[in-house]
């Protein structure tokens, strides 16, 4: 059968993707905004591709030289790549295939038919096939319901959890590589992301994405054992056996995390220092992975910063964090935020609406939204409380026969992100950077001019100026007397880099946050 110029597109696109990941040495985010994009078309000598993300077609139309490269190699003739832009619907989580027709629905076609002899007109293949699947898929679902009956790891979902799908993830350019992500494993789409590892700084939907694959594996594939765990847990669960009278505690301990089809660990940098548990760890995941299960982990952070400092993970723990498909979440823009208000006041006022909550059923007008989405953190958690607040305000004004007005918005925000009285000083913007870069003081304000150190030192001048009420000279003298301008240049290529790399955003923001956070 000849294949089709689309097949012929897909199948040179995958040919080609191959071929990227062996010979370019791309950063695995660059491969994945790849594989995020759709072939369409092959025509004289150009393949065309699709992406519903801006930041994709922004991303591949700057590495075009290299994919056209392996393109070129892939089809054997000069190949040139044309990508664009294509909006997406809102995508659903797909369903698993289920058999086409059940033992009850062959005794309704044959009820149906009239006499006594309308089975045998039903082809007998079809019939002992589906017999044959329903039996062993009920066969799985009877050996999953005795797993998980002796297992104290499974837990059952809570109806808070049950809310956290992918249905109502709120998407957007900054988590929607971790959002795909996330949804192939739950449908065990993609094997080759084992381990999934998502990281960012908190309150960005790592749990959320992490209760989804939970909940849509058993809504979806029961006979799949799918256990969530923060690292809290997973360290009591150690310690405790450890502890234990009985020396069988750990090894039951270790049957039963053996046993688990998708084990999901949340928070994992809690485990920095707890020498036992990392190593428990490292086996329970050597054993897991070597046996095909699944494993998904998030922190606040990358694999090789949680190895960063004299507590942190050893080399080989990081190389097997790494190993799978590492993604960020990033802090949310302007337009995600206004996406994230407008969802949360919705299914705010649909939930009062079903639990019969008067006082947060009213509406906050779209410009009010707006004026919130201005005004909000980055922290998600507090957005969707700063969301609930407003909308109870709103629900009040309007049984005074008015709206929300803007100072009522600011005086909720204010609370919910409380300015301090105490200004940052420079040396707490210092502190900060030599501890996120892992550097001591002297290198951060001294002359050594490596990249690491570069970048740290650009970094914390851009924040000094940003968060410290000083001028500029004021600013150098605190990094080994640099001049003024010195001090221009550093903050102008922070300001370029932050434009151009939205991870390198989001690591700054990270840092400022620290900052900010624990004054």
């Amino acid at each position: 059968m000849e294949l089709s110029l689309e097949s012929d597109a897909e199948a040179l696109w995958q040919d080609t993707l191959d071929l990227l990941a062996a010979q370019q040495g791309l950063p695995e985010s660059v491969l994945a905004m790849l594989r995020n994009c759709t072939p369409v078309s092959m025509d004289g000598g150009v393949l065309r591709v699709t992406t519903p993300m801006r930041l994709v077609l922004k991303t591949v139309s700057k590495n075009a030289a290299a994919v056209e490269t392996c393109l070129t190699q892939a089809a054997f003739e000069p190949m040139r790549l044309e990508v664009s832009f294509a909006p997406a619907g809102e995508a659903s989580a797909p369903t698993p295939a289920r058999s086409s027709m059940s033992r009850a629905e062959v005794a309704a076609w044959t009820a149906e038919t009239g006499d006594g002899t309308a089975a045998a007109r039903v082809p007998r293949s079809i019939v002992e096939d589906t017999w044959d699947e329903r039996r062993t898929e009920e066969a799985r679902e009877e050996e999953a319901r005795r797993r998980r009956a002796r297992n104290p790891l499974v837990e059952d979902i809570s109806d808070a959890t049950s809310k956290l799908t992918f249905e109502r993830f709120v998407r957007g350019e900054e988590n929607d590589i971790a959002y795909q992500a996330a949804l192939q494993v739950a449908n065990g789409m993609n094997s080759t992301y084992n381990p999934l590892f998502i990281y960012g700084k908190s309150g960005l939907g790592k749990t959320h994405l992490l209760r989804a694959i939970q909940n849509y594996i058993a809504r979806n594939d029961p006979s799949r054992l799918c256990v969530y765990r923060d690292a809290s847990s997973f360290i009591t669960d150690y310690t405790e056996a450890m502890r234990h009278s009985e020396r069988s505690a750990a090894s039951v301990l270790r049957q039963n995390y053996a046993d688990i089809d998708v084990l999901i660990i949340d928070d994992i940098q809690k485990m920095v220092g707890k020498v036992g548990t990392v190593g428990f760890f490292f086996d329970t995941f050597n054993e897991l992975i070597g046996n095909g299960k699944q494993i998904v982990l998030a922190a606040d952070r990358t694999p090789a910063q949680l190895g960063l400092g004299k507590d942190g993970f050893d080399e080989r723990v990081t190389s097997r964090l790494g190993s799978g498909f590492t993604t960020p979440v990033q802090v949310p823009s302007y337009e995600l935020k206004l996406r994230l208000i407008e969802a949360f006041c919705e299914r705010m006022r649909e939930d009062a609406e079903r639990e019969d909550v008067p006082a947060l059923s009213g509406e906050v007008p779209p410009d009010a939204m707006s004026y919130m989405a201005e005004l909000a953190g980055t922290n998600i958690r507090v957005i969707e409380g700063f969301c609930q607040r407003c909308l109870f305000a709103a629900t009040a004004a309007e049984g005074r026969g008015s709206s929300i007005g803007r100072e009522e918005i600011e005086g909720i925000a204010k609370e919910c992100w409380p300015s301090t009285m105490r200004s940052v000083s420079i040396e707490d913007v210092q502190k900060a950077v030599e501890k996120y870069y892992d550097i001591d003081h002297t290198s951060l304000v001294g002359n050594k001019r490596h990249k690491g150190l570069m970048e740290a030192r650009h970094v914390a001048i851009w924040l000094s100026r940003e968060l410290c009420d000083r001028t500029l000279a004021d600013i150098g003298k605190h990094f080994g007397g640099r001049s003024h301008a010195t001090i221009m240049h550093s903050i102008s290529v922070i300001d370029e880099a932050r434009r151009e790399d939205k991870a390198f955003y989001d690591k700054i923001m990270q840092i400022k946050d620290s900052i900010t956070d624990n004054r």
